[in-house]
């Protein structure tokens, strides 16, 4: 705030305040309920943490100060009329009663964010002008009023004679605010006129909370809501009394509109796991939800009440997906037999696939994403275009599953799969719209697929579409589109070493191309590296592997009964990794649990870590990453996907990731790398890294090394990771 407004306010107010005390003879009889509202006027000019008579309730000045006017000069005429006015003494202290009441109910409200701070100055005049109109009646200030200050005024004057009406009103003002808790909210009116209406909004608002209360049908809810007329509401009350009956929630408004109805639904769901249709029941989901998107994305934008919430059709949607289908195929991962490991989906059509893949896109392994993706395509036939796809789904989660696509090296094989001109116009629509309030999410995932697409010229198309993207955002001055496009189209030309794009100095953030030794060291000049290891057959097949890759002659190898210490012999590079102990006994996360306390106790901070095994262990690792990270070796299938996740554990960490299958042939030469790049050189360079290894791999004898190994990403081009932090950096310094 502007000091000199500061000071000049603070000297009107004593002056202000000096004068009444100086005009004005107060009996002692009523000084204690003066000195009662001083105290609550004290409180409330505490509101913001000072007691500096300057009372801020927001950034805006002009508010601030006049609620400090009315806080201070307002009350204060207040006092000064209630000892002018001619009633009697106790009229007067009933009047000073009410003053306390309105700043002390002020103050609690407002701590618990019930009211606004800039209404406190209309709270004032209601109160003057009931104090001084001598009014019978509170209902037409709570009628005209919010429901912060409708609230405090029904509680100020809790002895008005209209206080139990004014409480209804309040309730009404109450429930539009709040609809969500109108259930659990409205026993004490359900015999008021307007209950079953609001029973309406409840159940709209949401179906399944207001399902648990109508089970209880001998309660005051449960009894209204069963005689309810309303059809949404008679519904929810039939429902109640199935066997099942959240089951049914997804398809409630074509119950309603009677499109579906309850018997042919129960033909899937049935009466019990026995008759329990699974696979006809995520297709019926599946019709939903496409016919449900198609009334969203509609003219009318018209959003079915059964879409969102708990037991929501997309909920439901996910549930099922997962539980019935990703699950079953993840579990048989290390089966040949990709019959019997697909054997759940068999029964699946294109569309069902396609909607069960972008459902379970935080559970599905690569190699169940890559196989049912496969069986997508190939149940569409060869001779069909994969664009008809996404007709069939009216474009529903398209951006998720480009994204997918990309992270699991197929995009480039489904926009084959349809015309060049589709294939444009549909890279042109996934990266559109990405300057609005939730566009980070979609900027992110076509940085990240950006990276994945091998055709040239399509590459050269999105970066044009990129490009206009930005100009429109420019010519309409559009901060955040300027900022996300210009991002993006820089990232993106510099994956082409000749533009020179200088991402360090552009997007302001530490180097992707290297990192210094000096910046993995601790106080003490130690480098720590942190290695985690899980208990399954991988686990312990890897472990010694990993450890024999250490010479005597560089590494000292220190054993404890559940971790190993790998010390160099010159400078200071600490190795801790867990043991792959048996994880049926859950002794690998022990093992880790018991490492890292080993490690804050001694105040040995990793600033590498590693992750060695499946994609499924990997969330375990992230939870456990520590916040200094600066390199990050994800050497499982999958890793690429789980970028955001690493950055929000390690925001600046350089991360090596796979968008396909992790291999230890691959993942041992590259932590020898880093590890001997520690030992001999000032820092590390990720394209030099880059360059030796593809070598290596190139001159390997078993080329599927050197393809499993192209589907590594280094730092530098892990384009995802880098918009994330250039985003994040230049928020911070806007």
């Amino acid at each position: 705030m502007n000091l000199f407004f500061k000071i000049i306010l603070l000297l009107f107010i004593s002056i202000s305040v000096k004068a009444g005390n100086d005009t004005i003879n107060i009996p002692l009889n009523r000084q204690f309920f003066h000195d009662k509202i001083n105290i609550e006027k004290r409180k409330c000019d505490k509101v913001d943490g000072n007691t500096d008579s300057v009372m801020i309730v927001g950034k805006n000045e002009k508010i601030n100060k006049d609620v400090t006017d009315a806080l201070f000069r307002g009350v204060n005429l207040m006092q000064e009329w209630v000892e002018l006015n001619e009633k009697s003494n106790n009229d007067k202290i009933r009047e000073l009663s009410y003053i306390e009441a309105m700043l002390m109910n002020f103050r609690i409200s407002f701590n618990k964010k019930e009211i606004e701070g800039f209404e406190f100055t209309e709270l004032v005049k209601i109160l003057e002008t009931i104090l001084k109109t001598n009014d019978s009646s509170i209902i037409p200030f709570i009628e005209k009023s919010s429901y912060g200050i409708a609230k405090i005024i029904s509680e100020v004057f809790a002895d008005n004679s209209d206080y139990q009406e004014s409480q209804k009103l309040i309730y009404l003002k109450y429930c539009k605010i709040h609809p969500e808790n109108i259930i659990t909210t409205i026993r004490s009116f359900t015999s008021e006129p307007f209950s079953d209406s609001l029973i309406y909004i409840a159940c709209k608002n949401n179906p399944s909370k207001l399902y648990t209360y109508a089970q209880s049908v001998n309660t005051p809810e449960g009894r209204l809501i069963h005689k309810s007329n309303i059809p949404l509401v008679k519904t929810i009350a039939t429902l109640s009394q199935l066997p099942n009956a959240l089951m049914y929630f997804p398809f409630l408004d074509d119950l309603l509109s009677g499109k579906n109805s309850i018997e042919l639904i129960q033909k899937f769901v049935g009466n019990d796991e026995n008759t329990y249709d699974s696979v006809g029941y995520f297709k019926l989901l599946v019709k939903t939800e496409i016919d449900y998107h198609g009334r969203m994305t509609s003219v009318l934008k018209d959003t079915p009440i059964a879409m969102f919430g708990v037991n929501g059709l997309r909920e439901v949607l996910k549930d099922r997906a997962i539980r019935h289908f990703i699950n079953p195929i993840n579990l048989l991962h290390n089966e040949n037999n990709l019959d019997v490991r697909m054997h759940a989906i068999d029964s699946l059509s294109p569309v069902e696939l396609y909607y069960m893949v972008v459902m379970g896109e935080n559970e599905i392994y690569t190699s169940s994403f890559k196989h049912s993706f496969n069986r997508m395509m190939q149940r569409m036939g060869a001779n069909t275009a994969s664009d008809s796809l996404l007709l069939k789904v009216k474009f529903d989660y398209f951006k998720k599953f480009i994204k997918m696509a990309a992270n699991y090296n197929k995009l480039d094989t489904f926009l084959r799969s349809m015309p060049l001109k589709n294939s444009r116009i549909l890279m042109k629509a996934f990266v559109a719209k990405l300057e609005g309030p939730d566009g980070m999410e979609d900027a992110t995932d076509v940085a990240d697929s950006y990276s994945s697409i091998t055709n040239p010229l399509l590459k050269k198309t999105i970066l044009r579409y990129i490009t206009e993207n930005e100009k429109k955002c420019i010519s309409r001055n559009n901060e955040n589109g300027i900022l996300v496009y210009g991002l993006l189209k820089n990232i993106f030309l510099s994956e082409d070493s000749s533009n020179k794009i200088d991402l360090t100095g552009i997007a302001g953030i530490p180097s992707v191309y290297e990192i210094d030794k000096k910046s993995l060291m601790d106080v003490n000049g130690r480098i720590a590296e942190q290695v985690f290891f899980y208990g399954d057959e991988d686990g312990k097949t890897y472990f010694p592997i990993f450890l024999n890759s250490f010479s005597s002659k560089d590494w000292k190898i220190t054993q404890n009964p559940e971790w190993v210490e790998i010390r160099s012999v010159k400078g200071n590079v600490f190795i801790y990794a867990n043991k792959p102990l048996d994880y049926d006994a859950n002794l690998d996360d022990s093992a880790q649990y018991h490492l890292i306390e080993y490690l804050r106790k001694n105040d040995i901070v990793p600033t590498i870590v590693v992750h060695r095994g499946h994609s499924y262990w990997l969330q375990g690792t992230i939870n456990r990453m520590p916040e200094d990270a600066k390199i990050v070796l994800i050497g499982s299938c999958g890793g690429y996907k789980n970028l955001n996740k690493i950055l929000e554990s390690s925001p600046n960490a350089n991360i090596i990731s796979t968008k396909e299958i992790g291999a230890g042939d691959i993942n041992k030469p590259i932590l020898n790398y880093i590890n001997q790049a520690l030992l001999n050189n000032n820092k590390i360079s990720w394209r030099e890294m880059w360059k030796s290894l593809s070598r290596l791999f190139n001159n390997d004898p078993n080329k599927s090394i050197y393809e499993t190994w192209e589907n590594y990403i280094p730092p530098y081009k892990n384009l995802g990771a880098i918009f994330i932090k250039a985003y994040n950096r230049k928020i911070e310094i806007m």
